[in-house]
């Protein structure tokens, strides 16, 4: 006798994620262990009992097909990672927690609930309809719901851990610093990619709880001066600089803009010769674009738009180097932070000279996790001559920050070690990942620059 599998509700999914929320609140009392301990309890539940239990109903179709609930069981398996992160400071766990399940899930209920309303109207005219311009799955509703729902889990499982953690965090990190990583987290959330939200949510509003984390209310208090000053220059260099890029069609309008802005963090934070680095990357990046760009588009590889580039490369290139440059700043590790901005440029810039000179000449091309010969412009693949530009290229850029007074020279080679290893792994994931939608490009240009800043923060 066959079993009949019980109708799925999402409604029903995630009012549970939601309620899971709740959990959070015994971080306050239980240590890092027994935090851990709770979380792998849960993941162990998922995966044996809830099924035995009538849990079946929160299974989506993919789950039935696959055997087994991903997003069930990648929820707390990013609890138990966050605990297992930061067992000294749970009320960054207990945050990115509240993010993950109060945002997240009322982003859902909310989006779902305005689908089902407007399902006519969309069909006749989806941009009243309130969707993301970047993604027509996202509306500007659930984003919203994500921001403000985030935000109110976020800030009160923060406050409520904080009486446990010592030193006692600041009142103004507990307020502030979910409220930043909400809105992040549900950037980050409409971005369309295949990855679940139970991994990216979480991840995202980790980083910028634990950037949060490291600033001081001296270091705080002495930025205000130097941002002043600087914050004129930065905004006026970079806007005309963004002008100049966008008629020079080397950026798209909402690249031009977004870039600026980037840029200004970089300059007000990391001084000018940050932003004379950032600019060398951008020009060795636009100049490598267009090289060889006959067979690039004979092959079907050339850059989108003859390597105009938008916001999202934008954003994939420099982000990392944007929140180190903010981290000089506003923290007391102002030279371990020009290292991980330096390294996050180079594996940046590098990349992108690798990248274009592997497609404009390259002539064996191969995958790094199999070494099988692919043709170009396959994800993840990687060539001889490619990697032999993006090493010049690295050293050069190291180099570069070295002689701009950026860092010491004894961290040379730490940056090329640093971006050679953030393009391994984005070749590995680009081979295995781009391929299904679970990552795109731009996503995979933003792994590449934060494993760079962490290996070359490890290393130097």
């Amino acid at each position: 006798m066959t079993t009949k599998t019980p109708a799925h509700s999402e409604s029903a999914r995630q009012w549970v994620h939601v309620g899971s929320g709740v959990f959070a609140l015994l971080l306050r009392v239980l240590t890092p262990w027994q935090a851990a301990a709770m979380a792998a309890t849960a993941l162990v539940f998922n995966l044996v009992l809830l099924p035995r239990v009538g849990g079946r109903r929160l299974y989506r179709p993919a789950d039935d097909v696959r055997g087994f609930p991903l997003g069930i069981l990648l929820y707390p398996l990013s609890v138990l990672l966050l605990t297992l992160i930061f067992p000294s400071r749970l009320d960054i766990a207990a945050a990115a927690w509240g993010i993950l399940a109060f945002g997240d899930g009322a982003a859902t209920l909310v989006g779902r609930r305005r689908t089902q309303e407007n399902t006519a109207e969309h069909a006749k005219n989806a941009e009243k309809r309130g969707r993301l311009p970047w993604n027509r799955d996202k509306s500007v509703a659930g984003t919203l719901a994500f921001i403000v729902c985030g935000s109110v889990g976020g800030v009160a499982l923060a406050w409520w851990v904080r009486p446990a953690i010592a030193p006692l965090p600041t009142f103004a990190f507990a307020i502030v610093a979910p409220i930043a990583a909400a809105v992040i987290a549900a950037m980050v959330e409409t971005i369309p990619i295949r990855m679940d939200d139970n991994i990216s949510v979480p991840v995202a509003a980790g980083a910028v709880l634990w950037l949060a984390s490291l600033m001081t209310p001296a270091s705080l208090a002495g930025s205000r001066v130097a941002i002043v000053a600087a914050l004129p220059w930065a905004l006026g260099v970079n806007a005309i600089t963004g002008w100049l890029g966008y008629r020079a069609r080397t950026v798209s309008g909402s690249g031009a803009i977004t870039g600026a802005l980037v840029g200004s963090i970089i300059y007000a934070g990391g001084g000018g010769a940050a932003w004379v680095l950032l600019l060398i990357v951008f020009l060795a990046a636009s100049l490598t674009s267009r090289l060889g760009l006959a067979r690039k588009e004979q092959l079907g590889i050339a850059e989108e738009r003859g390597g105009c580039r938008g916001a999202g490369n934008a954003i994939a290139n420099v982000g990392v180097a944007a929140a180190a440059a903010i981290a000089v700043v506003t923290t007391p590790y102002a030279p371990a932070a020009l290292v991980a901005l330096v390294a996050a440029l180079a594996a940046g810039g590098s990349d992108t000279v690798a990248s274009e000179i592997g497609k404009a000449w390259g002539r064996s091309t191969f995958l790094v996790t199999t070494f099988s010969s692919v043709k170009p412009g396959t994800p993840g693949a990687m060539s001889l001559e490619g990697t032999a530009a993006g090493l010049v290229a690295a050293f050069g850029l190291a180099v570069t920050g070295v002689a701009l007074g950026l860092i010491p020279s004894s961290a040379t080679l730490a940056i090329v070690i640093a971006a050679t290893a953030g393009a391994l792994v984005e070749s590995a994931l680009g081979a295995t990942l781009e391929g299904p939608g679970i990552l795109n490009n731009d996503m995979l240009n933003f792994i590449n620059t934060a494993v760079a800043a962490a290996v070359a923060l490890a290393i130097a």
